[in-house]
């Protein structure tokens, strides 16, 4: 059992080294400064080694009752992850709106069906969290990440609990960081093997529109003589032209800087679930 303490100043790692010293099963990650959820998570997988990871939340809404019924789940059916589903939430009417106003929001943009991505109560196998990279707020998105892997997701009802102690961090700053890493993520998923196909075709739209713009301008000042010096039409497309280019290249070096990061390390741009040889 990992215990990650993101930083806390409530003495919450006093509490988990006694613990520690009367069951040396209880392993604990002491972060230095407060790293956020995403970080903590990631930490938690890392220094995992079971077959089998559970992840669930130090606020006690979640109930531990319901881990035999995920790992169940999870050795069963053909999925590689089970999400938890808290239908029968007991956050706040605030809150509760939020989150399912974010959960459409995502469902819409990512094509990922699980109910509750807030829920961090869910059942891994072991190499599915070693290929995960988190940062800012993207455990919320883990689901969809995974889906985009490959992995095969399950989800279950789960039980939910009034928060006993301390106070939600739950607030509309972090829908907004949430929602531009999930801009970000859905990008990468998207085009992370080639982004000249999204920059370079920007750009052939911007340098095409920009032609066809300035041919008809062309065409007034050789038949019709009309100037074009002090034609608006005629900065924006030396405008669109610039863009246009400007974009083409960014997607050239974009792609180069992928092979340079596939390059290092041995990173692969594919996942293999077995190998019969």
């Amino acid at each position: 059992m990992i215990f990650v303490d993101d930083g806390s100043t409530d003495g919450t790692f006093k509490k988990l080294k006694a613990a520690n010293e009367k069951n040396p099963n209880i392993k604990i990650l002491k972060f230095r400064k407060n790293f956020g959820q995403s970080a903590s998570m990631k930490a938690g997988f890392d220094f995992a080694k079971g077959n089998v990871v559970i992840s669930m939340d130090g606020d006690l809404q979640n109930d531990p009752e319901d881990i035999p019924k995920l790992v169940d789940m999870l050795e069963t059916r053909d999925c590689d992850v089970v999400c938890g589903w808290r239908a029968d939430r007991k956050d706040p009417l605030s809150k509760t709106i939020t989150s399912k106003f974010a959960n459409l929001i995502r469902r819409s943009i990512t094509s990922e069906f699980i109910h509750d991505s807030g829920c961090t109560l869910r059942a891994y196998r072991n190499e599915c969290v070693k290929d995960l990279e988190l940062y800012g707020e993207t455990h919320r998105y883990i689901p969809a990440m995974l889906l985009w892997k490959g992995y095969l997701i399950c989800e279950t009802k789960v039980q939910h609990h009034q928060r006993a102690h301390g106070i939600t961090k739950y607030n509309w700053k972090r829908v907004v960081k949430g929602f531009l890493d999930l801009i970000v993520i859905s990008f990468w998923q998207k085009y992370s093997v080639r982004p000249i196909h999204v920059f370079g075709g920007a750009g052939l739209i911007s340098c095409f529109a920009g032609a066809l713009i300035g041919g008809w301008l062309g065409i007034q000042r050789l038949f019709f003589g009309m100037g074009l010096s002090d034609r608006p039409l005629f900065l924006l497309v030396i405008l669109m032209m610039m863009v246009g280019v400007q974009l083409i290249v960014s997607g050239i070096l974009a792609d180069i800087m992928l092979k340079v990061y596939y390059g290092e390390d041995g990173r692969k741009n594919y996942l293999v679930e077995r190998l019969i040889d």
